[in-house]
């Protein structure tokens, strides 16, 4: 079973960059605008986002119905919470604020059928309403399904080297704002102690083998290139609001220059 998930893995197994985005709104047809203007994966914000189930699951079928890939944060790695994401047919999941190997494990389980996991059979879209027979579905979902953790904490910053020896994790998302806050420094994304935990976890996900990069906004140039310069496999930069704001800037900043030459 093809799916954008397999071609996020494919991408990346080939040592090619991707930039993603975020949606924080619960309009879907922002979604579907956002991939229709040329982003290939795009990160819904089920987390801190205003999204109920409905709203995920019309923001998946917008995405991937204008020709992107939809990854889905939920609030929390409890299964009861990631199942019934997983049955709307996401390319991946997001699971935050992972902190230790028996964490990873048991979010990583919930996302697994027997005899990998624990997650109980029900898929709907998934598995697009039966088109696709179980067997094929069972057989390939693993290998379809992205499943990334949040590297957000500085516990798990302690505890990423046995966190990536859990067999099933896709990929590491660095968190830079929580993982601020929980180094007593809440904001200050930038600061040398930062810096340091940055590179940690970037040079500890290399000896892996396993794919990383952050969620950040596009708010600095030098920011962004820092990352770059990381060689992080991905960046989650930007979304709708920094979007339209940027736009609005620009018209206005446009309008002006013509008005005063």
């Amino acid at each position: 079973m093809k799916t954008f998930g397999t071609e996020w893995k494919k991408t990346i197994r080939d040592g090619t960059f991707i930039h993603a985005g975020h949606i924080f709104l619960p309009s879907a047809a922002l979604g579907e605008a956002m991939a229709a203007y040329g982003l290939k994966y795009i990160w819904v914000d089920g987390e801190h986002g205003a999204f109920d189930k409905d709203a995920i699951l019309a923001h998946i079928t917008a995405i991937n119905g204008a020709g992107a890939g939809v990854f889905v944060r939920v609030t929390s790695g409890d299964p009861a919470t990631i199942k019934p994401v997983l049955e709307m047919g996401p390319d991946g999941i997001i699971i935050p604020m992972v902190n230790t190997a028996e964490e990873a494990r048991r979010v990583v389980a919930a996302c697994r059928y027997p005899p990998k996991g624990t997650r109980g059979f029900g898929p709907r879209r998934a598995n697009r309403y039966g088109v696709v027979e179980d067997p094929e579905y069972i057989a390939s979902i693993d290998e379809a399904l992205v499943k990334f953790i949040q590297v957000e904490h500085r516990e798990a910053v302690d505890n990423l080297d046995d966190i990536l020896g859990v067999d099933g994790i896709d990929g590491v998302i660095i968190g830079p704002y929580d993982l601020s806050g929980s180094m007593g420094l809440l904001g200050q994304l930038r600061h040398p102690d930062m810096l340091a935990q940055y590179q940690r976890i970037v040079a500890c996900c290399k000896a892996h083998k396993m794919p990383c990069g952050p969620s950040i906004a596009p708010s600095n140039p030098d920011w962004v290139k820092y990352w770059l310069d990381l060689k992080v496999d991905y960046l989650f930069c930007g979304d709708e609001l920094t979007y339209v704001r940027r736009g609005i800037d620009d018209t206005k900043a446009l309008i002006a220059r013509l008005r005063a030459s």
